[in-house]
């Protein structure tokens, strides 16, 4: 009897799991300058490299409790977490898309976002060796579907030039930096891969999910109105969502408006 063949959604969540173990070799490497491809994994602490029995994802760090084997150091739960969201978001794009072309370079994408929340709010930067291939990687990829050449191009710009727009004017306003060049890159590539209508749904999701956060931090008096937010850290998740529901959302508000 022929097995019935394995849902395309479960293969991505099992690439998910792989690339999110190579995710956080980014998010902890990259901002340091080192390289994330060369150089065994060793443990932050005692420095032993990690064995390769000891870097399955989510299994092995369940099975040694959450420290090192060597020297017992505990290993932050940030680990497991991010191949899990990785898993988890490559799922729902191989399910929302199928296993075509433009999935795999929106997988890309996703992985990349995964790595800029983690980036900006560890260290408050968005490294150009992300964004600027991001940026190249989302042109070549709507040639191969939506949004297509000329509605990449217009995201970008939107996404892009909104940021710069807001940027220049806050700085202008109140004499102190309101964007860093990092977000304005970030928004060209985001719109890049999602048009300018994901881009303006990023932009809005983005916005309201940081002031929220931004008040309860004023209300809790963890911060003022002169307090840096990492804006990435809010951009990037609502650039996901804009992928799986920004053409969705806006057809149900164009139907909205017709009534």
């Amino acid at each position: 009897m022929i097995p019935p063949p394995c849902p395309p959604w479960i293969l991505g969540a099992f690439f998910g799991l792989l690339i999110g173990s190579f995710l956080n070799v980014v998010i902890y490497r990259m901002p340091l300058g080192q390289s994330v491809i060369f150089w065994r994994s060793r443990c932050t602490a005692c420095g032993h490299e990690i064995r390769f029995f000891d870097n399955v994802p989510l299994l092995s760090w369940v099975a040694l409790g959450g420290r090192c084997r060597d020297c017992r150091t505990p290993i932050s739960a940030r680990y497991p977490l991010v191949e899990a969201l990785t898993a988890a978001v490559f799922a729902l794009i191989v399910a929302s898309f199928g296993p075509t072309v433009t999935t795999l370079f929106r997988l890309g994408f996703a992985a990349a976002m995964v790595a800029v929340v983690f980036i900006d709010l560890d260290h408050q930067i968005i490294p150009d060796r992300i964004t600027l291939p991001g940026l190249a990687l989302g042109l070549a990829a709507s040639f191969f579907g939506p949004p297509g050449p000329w509605g990449a191009v217009l995201g970008a710009l939107v996404g892009g030039g909104t940021l710069y727009a807001v940027g220049w004017g806050y700085e202008r306003l109140r004499r102190i930096e309101g964007m860093g060049g990092g977000d304005v890159k970030l928004g060209l590539m985001l719109g890049a891969f999602t048009g300018w209508q994901g881009a303006l749904f990023t932009l809005m999701a983005a916005s309201a999910a940081g002031a929220v956060v931004g008040l309860s931090m004023v209300a809790a008096r963890r911060a003022n109105g002169r307090t840096a937010l990492p804006f990435g850290t809010f951009l990037a998740p609502a650039a996901i969502l804009a992928l799986l529901a920004a053409p969705a959302f806006f057809s149900w508000y164009g139907a909205l408006l017709r009534r």
